[in-house]
């Protein structure tokens, strides 16, 4: 196991899933369904529907890679005993892959703004306006970098890699958000963000809209279906109770997600009051990219010598969000190819960012054509059904006898524990069915 790679300490791998986990999906997505389906009625019903659907399907896949000690692929296939386990990894590797690759291009832009916020430090104008302005160019070199710095983290290894970076980008990736609410909470307009956040609207409890957003926020924030979280179980160590750690890390992801909307909902209110349109036609809020690079660099050119500073902290944060989930997602592949090809991790991390780039290059050239339909393919079809495929191998290919061994290993009472008396059937029965209905409803 030593040669493999294990986390060395709890906090370690609570760090590195939640990193996994916090992307800029709970930065920039989150927060805007919050204020648009009922605000906290929303965070209610999604502290509800993480427990009662992320949880389950993330304990499915730390319980079969700790016991597997194995890629998705090779973990997959020890539990059928037959090729469509070792498919069904290698269509999670694909998956991923796919997934980085456009994630590369978005973490590239968030570089892009944070290098144009130090550069208007400096007062570089010329230097600015290349960067602000979208070319082919600028957006390969970028992606470029993104990956480089992926790949620079993920060539460490587990240990020396992965964990030593996801307890220092954590943390840094925390501070700098509550130092932005703090920030952001004394100007002129905030208040009614807080209030569009945080005062709920009872009246949209059970709306099937907010049910269906409320799943898929819970199920994408925590980067499940995808094999990260199943290749970090792999890398956990057998003294750890599995049912506490996997709580620890929806606790993590849930708090980062919520602390984010602290931040973004009231600086979309601080924009409104600065003259900044923050509503699309139909009334909605603004989110995704628009919000990002659009509203909020807005905002920041209306605060003055400030708005410098504000916007190169926020994009410094953006940009840690990003790499903390691209080091899990290329970790997917790299583990398969260093495992079941018989590569040095080196030449794998290699091998595989250069794929990775050379699709988001693809995407770049065509951008018009393949960005929305990758992002499409993968997140919205690709991702829940392999999410259902884990919880039909976790509950009913998988033998309970060997699942509660391997839960004995960090609790030897784990037989006599709730998590036991309610998790196999629940996996079973109840994640397949919510899963296929999230799935049925976004995609009709």
């Amino acid at each position: 196991m030593a040669i493999r790679g294990e986390f060395s300490s709890r906090i370690g791998f609570v760090l590195a899933a939640a990193g996994s986990a916090v992307g800029l999906g709970n930065i920039w997505g989150f927060p805007t369904k919050v204020a648009s389906n009922g605000g906290a009625a929303f965070v209610l019903v999604y502290l509800l529907l993480a427990f009662v659907l992320a949880y389950p399907v993330l304990m499915a896949e730390l319980i079969i890679g700790r016991s597997s000690r194995a890629n998705m692929v090779d973990a997959l296939g020890k539990i059928s005993g037959n090729f469509v386990g070792r498919a069904t990894g290698l269509w999670g590797c694909v998956t991923v892959s796919l997934i980085l690759a456009f994630y590369a291009i978005v973490g590239g832009w968030m570089l892009v703004y944070f290098a144009d916020a130090a550069v208007s430090l400096f007062g570089l104008t010329s230097a600015s306006e290349w960067l602000l302005t979208d070319s082919v160019t600028r957006n390969v070199i970028f992606c470029f970098l993104f990956m480089a710095l992926t790949a620079f983290i993920v060539v460490g290894g587990v240990k020396a890699g992965i964990e030593k970076w996801s307890v220092r980008l954590m943390p840094t990736l925390v501070l700098l958000i509550i130092a932005l609410i703090v920030y952001v909470s004394f100007q002129p307009g905030a208040i009614e963000g807080w209030s569009a956040y945080l005062v709920p609207d009872f009246s949209r409890v059970l709306d099937p809209d907010l049910l269906i957003n409320a799943m898929g926020q819970a199920f994408f924030s925590m980067s499940l279906g995808v094999g990260t979280m199943l290749v970090y179980g792999s890398y956990l160590s057998k003294k750890e109770n599995l049912p506490s750690i996997g709580a620890s890390v929806a606790l993590v992801d849930i708090g980062v997600a919520v602390i984010a909307g602290m931040l973004i909902i009231p600086a979309m209110y601080v924009a409104l009051n600065n003259g900044v349109e923050i509503f699309t036609p139909d009334g909605a809020l603004i989110q995704g990219d628009t919000l990002i690079f659009k509203v909020l660099p807005a905002l920041f050119d209306t605060i003055g010598g400030v708005g410098i500073f504000v916007a190169f902290t926020f994009f410094a944060l953006m940009a840690i969000a990003a790499v903390t989930s691209s080091i899990s997602m290329l970790e997917v592949p790299v583990a398969y190819m260093v495992e079941s090809k018989g590569l040095v991790r080196k030449k794998a991390v290699l091998l595989m960012a250069s794929i990775i780039f050379g699709l988001s290059c693809i995407i770049i050239v065509n951008f018009s054509t393949l960005f929305g339909f990758v992002i499409a393919l993968t997140t919205e079809y690709s991702q829940p059904l392999l999410g259902l495929v884990l919880c039909i191998f976790a509950g009913w290919i998988w033998k309970r006898d060997a699942i509660l061994a391997e839960l004995k290993e960090g609790d030897e009472n784990a037989e006599h524990s709730v998590f036991w008396k309610i998790w196999p059937w629940y996996v079973r029965f109840v994640c397949p069915v919510i899963i296929a209905l999230m799935f049925y409803r976004s995609v009709m």
